[in-house]
């Protein structure tokens, strides 16, 4: 199972460390796009603070974010999974994971970036700024930039099992399945049990947790139907809706009765 998450707006800084070394990231079909973002990123950000931080949709309080990407070469990385952090990943809580559960991460979990495009959580990547929703000058909008190189290396990534898709609508724009791959695909939405409504910060809490119960129990659906019922088996009340014609996913809601 291949599951796709969002990165997180904030994000841990290492202290000391090796750079980045983009030739040891996962998906290498990924290098080229990469570089293209990350020469553009560091020029804008180097170049003039004032316009990376409207390009970046950022704050005056932020501003120490452009700064932070002028150095995204030398900058010391750690693990995607230790830089990205905020409710969905302190849900997930890689950290505390057994050593069973971590090898499942590694080897499942897909994290998407507007600068990296897609890492998984063992590459070592520096702390950056650079939503999906961004539009650089030389490279436009990157959920439409990413979506060839995506579309070229991701298929593979995603082997012949179910693909749980959490990503929020942003960072989907990057990479929609097609085809078949599309019919193992699950899509989520929490929702408030009761009122039926859609619920925010315990949306991403509530994939979180999701995944490190699937993780930590061990679970290794083939299908979606597979997965419904492994979510089901750890508790969770899931209705589920099957796709209804061919290049259509899978669509799951959650229902949670808190919704803080």
């Amino acid at each position: 199972m291949l599951v796709l998450l969002p990165p997180s707006e904030g994000k841990a800084v290492p202290g000391r460390g090796a750079p980045l070394d983009p030739a040891a990231l996962s998906l290498p079909g990924l290098s080229r796009a990469r570089a293209a973002v990350l020469e553009e990123l560091v020029e804008l950000c180097s170049a003039d603070q004032d316009k990376a931080r409207e390009v970046l949709g950022l704050s005056e309080g932020l501003r120490g974010e452009v700064a932070k990407n002028t150095g995204l070469r030398t900058a010391a990385a750690r693990p995607a999974g230790e830089i990205y952090t905020g409710v969905l990943y302190d849900a997930l809580g890689l950290a505390t994971l057994d050593a069973a559960a971590g090898r499942r991460a590694r080897r499942s979990l897909l994290v998407f970036s507007g600068l990296w495009g897609a890492v998984r959580v063992d590459d070592r990547i520096p702390s950056y700024r650079c939503s999906m929703g961004v539009r650089l000058p030389g490279l436009g909008a990157l959920g439409a930039y990413w979506r060839e190189p995506m579309a070229a290396v991701l298929p593979e990534a995603a082997g012949d099992g179910p693909v749980l898709d959490l990503r929020s609508a942003a960072y989907a724009s990057a990479w929609k399945p097609k085809g078949e791959l599309a019919g193992r695909t699950a899509t989520v939405r929490v929702l408030h049990a009761p009122t039926r409504k859609v619920v925010s910060h315990f949306n991403k809490a509530t994939k979180g947790r999701m995944v490190r119960s699937l993780l930590a129990d061990g679970a290794a659906p083939r299908s979606p139907g597979e997965l419904v019922e492994a979510l089901r088996d750890l508790g969770y009340v899931v209705e589920a809706e099957a796709p209804v014609r061919p290049g259509k996913a899978w669509a799951l809601d959650v229902l949670v009765d808190e919704v803080h």
